[in-house]
């Protein structure tokens, strides 16, 4: 809406100059010589469009309907070139190249399909100026402006104009689409600069917490778990102490994911079937209760025979983030389907499939934002870790999904089921 506005306003602007570009040649036409044209209709029609472009620029600062505004320049603009034409005389006046300038401003100020029904209206209305001109239907604006050539040539201006109309329109159509791939590309590249600036900013508050939180922590919890032993509790005091330590856990799960924003760690790299993080990704869920009977597993991942070299431990983080988001986004159950393939030879894909609510497209991008869930109890760190995660191995991570009828995240990695210098087991990074 506001590029829209913005296209119009610059509409205004380009009628202004050309409007006054024509008024400063009449005006000089007028000091040089007397017989060019009768100026006086020129200038009403001059005056007219000025008068036109300042109750649009009245609409513009009060109406929102951009796209009727545009329209109705580009049909006042068309309306007054044909007047321009007629009252010089035609095809003689040599006047009909402005329809040009509304062709362009059509295609980029609003799409291909406007240059082209611009065209075609330029055309229809030279067309029936000039054949009526030179059939006599109408009289000439001046009688001396009739031309001495025939009706072939009158034919043969027409067909060469609309030619030139219809041409100009293919082209302005052509780069009014590449402007707005352009402007999309740009617009995405500065979200995912955005998006890459809120992880880093992640970081380095998780290289805080991890230094001020994460060993204090590990003391309570080593010490609660001691007391546990050593003391003679009651019930309320058991169940006191077991928040405690469950507490604790989830608090390190937390710091852990805040310390995977700020950098790999100290990784295992090696080859491994891809299926046996998913299994005992799976079953960790079916453990902790958040995998019930009401989803039904489905997928090729426990039949497709892939290997894969790269850390299991960050495939299984990838997993438990990606199918405990699908869980949640099913808690009346629904069907999750995990699926391996290799749609070329060098990639390897992984499709990770769910029924649940689904997203708008505002959750959808926002998904990769640190710090933003659409769950009760989320960190709003999953999905920023996983992309981290992706990023390290030069993949792709594409969603698509739709309210109330489920999300499909689509993963591409470059296929690798050796080290790239040989030798299995090594280790990188370190925190």
């Amino acid at each position: 809406m506001l590029i829209l506005k913005r296209n119009v306003r610059w509409l205004l602007l380009g009628r202004l100059v050309v409007v006054s570009s024509l008024f400063v040649a009449a005006v000089v036409i007028q000091l040089a010589t007397s017989s060019f044209l009768p100026l006086a209709p020129f200038y009403f029609l001059i005056i007219s469009e000025f008068i036109s472009g300042a109750g649009f620029l009245l609409l513009l600062l009060f109406d929102t309907h951009y796209r009727a505004q545009a329209y109705a320049q580009i049909l006042v603009d068309l309306a007054v070139i044909s007047g321009l034409v007629y009252i010089s005389g035609g095809i003689s006046g040599q006047l009909h190249f402005l329809y040009v300038f509304s062709i362009i401003a059509a295609g980029l100020v609003l799409e291909g399909r406007a240059a082209f029904l611009t065209a075609a209206l330029s055309s229809i209305l030279f067309g029936v100026l000039a054949d009526s001109l030179a059939y006599g239907w109408i009289p000439y604006f001046r009688p001396d402006q009739a031309p001495d050539t025939g009706i072939g040539f009158t034919l043969y201006t027409v067909f060469t104009a609309w030619g030139l109309f219809f041409v100009i329109a293919v082209l302005v159509a052509q780069l009014s689409s590449s402007l707005r791939k352009t402007r999309a590309a740009l617009a995405a590249a500065q979200k995912a600069i955005e998006a890459r600036e809120r992880e880093a900013a992640a970081g380095r508050a998780s290289a805080f917490v991890a230094h001020e939180i994460r060993n204090p922590l590990a003391a309570i919890s080593g010490a609660v778990q001691v007391l546990q032993g050593d003391l003679s509790l009651d019930e309320e005091q058991s169940r006191l102490m077991a928040i405690v330590v469950k507490e604790s856990r989830r608090v390190s799960l937390s710091i852990e994911q805040f310390l995977s924003m700020a950098g790999p760690g100290k990784q295992t790299y090696s080859a491994f079937k891809l299926a046996e993080p998913v299994s005992e990704t799976l079953t960790m869920l079916r453990m902790s209760g958040e995998l019930t009977d009401l989803v039904k597993i489905k997928g090729n991942y426990s039949s497709a025979d892939i290997t894969y070299f790269g850390s299991p431990g960050q495939f299984k983080q990838v997993f438990w983030n990606l199918i405990g988001n699908a869980l949640k986004a099913m808690p009346e159950g629904g069907e999750l389907s995990v699926d391996f393939g290799r749609p070329k030879k060098n990639d390897l894909s992984i499709r990770i499939i769910d029924t649940g609510r689904g997203m708008t497209a505002e959750e959808k991008a926002r998904i990769f934002e640190p710090f933003y869930t659409r769950f009760d109890g989320g960190r709003g760190l999953g999905m920023a870790v996983v992309r981290q995660i992706l990023d390290s191995y030069a993949g792709n991570i594409a969603v698509q999904s739709e309210p109330h009828v489920g999300t499909e995240v689509l993963i591409t990695l470059p296929y690798r089921e050796f080290p790239p210098s040989g030798g299995e087991g090594r280790e990188a990074g370190s925190r």
